[in-house]
């Protein structure tokens, strides 16, 4: 019998590490052909937009699509191989802890071995899960933020040095939060750059994951053209709605031929990097395929221990 798992169980059922290792099995699965994308679709709906993406793991037997713009929430609806429909579940927390794990494989396949000092554009709470998954996959032993509200920044590093158990610092300015640094997240909703690529020190590798939609840009075409290996969780997806890319793109400044997929890398079928000085850039948009390995996860774990209400089908 199907479930429904709310926000608090899903939260609940859901961590960090976890959710790092079944994203990373998740692009492996991509690169061997036994998982399939099909990129976000927003569709028109009384002056908003409806939202749709969906995701197929052959191999775990899973398939699931998530929807969301209508109302507050987001639905995920998980399928399984020879049993059908068997959760539905809100993805709020859902969609904050795999965007966040998504960087953070990244980070673990495209830094430096010996990055450890992180820089921070955003103090909402998809830059919170940012943080933790790069503390996950690196030692970070300096870690500073900047957004644009000096009270919400203060804050923010506050709330993120309890929860790291470390000093994390609020940067004054955009220039000190990219200086030293040699790991970059950018989770803003911008849509003007707020990195400036003059300022990107050699060897840094960048997490942009904020700009998911064409009229949004985080990153500046400098900084995007001296990224020496750009890589993006989905390509087609990219070119329909990564504002960072498809600005330089549409100018003749970058070839889409040069994007990678990340799945490859993760799969060790090519180097996520190529010298300790180049700097590396992953282009986050956020595909169906990390909600469907998180929600497989998720819903796997409640079956274990009897969480979840029983849905009438």
């Amino acid at each position: 019998m199907a479930i429904f798992l709310d926000e608090a169980q899903v939260a609940e059922l859901l961590d960090m590490p976890s959710c790092l290792r079944v994203v990373e099995e998740a692009f492996c699965e991509k690169a061997e052909g036994e998982a399939s994308n099909l990129p976000r679709r927003r569709l028109p709906f009384q002056g908003r937009r409806f939202m749709i993406m969906t995701s197929a793991m052959s191999r775990k037997g899973y398939a699931g699509y998530k929807a969301y713009g209508v109302g507050r929430g987001q639905d995920m609806v998980l399928y399984k191989a020879g049993e059908g429909l068997v959760a539905i579940l809100r993805s709020r927390r859902l969609g904050q802890v795999r965007t966040g794990a998504a960087s953070g494989v990244a980070t673990r396949f495209m830094a430096r071995k010996d990055a450890s000092r992180l820089g921070c554009f955003g103090t909402g709470h998809q830059a919170e899960t940012q943080i933790l998954a790069i503390a996950q996959v690196r030692k970070l032993e300096s870690i500073v933020v900047y957004g644009r509200d000096p009270q919400r920044r203060k804050a923010f590093a506050e709330k993120m040095s309890g929860l790291l158990s470390q000093d994390v610092r609020p940067a004054d300015s955009p220039a000190e939060a990219v200086k030293g640094r040699d790991i970059l997240v950018t989770m803003t909703n911008a849509s003007q750059p707020v990195l400036d690529g003059k300022l990107i020190e050699p060897g840094t590798h960048i997490n942009a994951a904020g700009a998911n939609t064409l009229v949004n840009r985080e990153l500046d075409e400098i900084a995007v053209t001296r990224a020496g290996l750009i890589a993006t969780d989905d390509i087609e997806g990219a070119k329909i709605e990564c504002g960072d890319l498809a600005w330089p793109a549409e100018r003749g400044l970058l070839a889409w031929e040069k994007v990678y997929d990340l799945a490859p890398i993760v799969a060790g079928l090519m180097p996520g990097r190529r010298s300790g000085e180049e700097i590396t850039l992953f282009e986050s948009q956020g595909i169906a395929l990390e909600d469907v390995a998180a929600s497989a996860l998720i819903y796997e774990r409640a079956r274990e221990r009897g969480i979840g209400a029983a849905l009438p089908f």
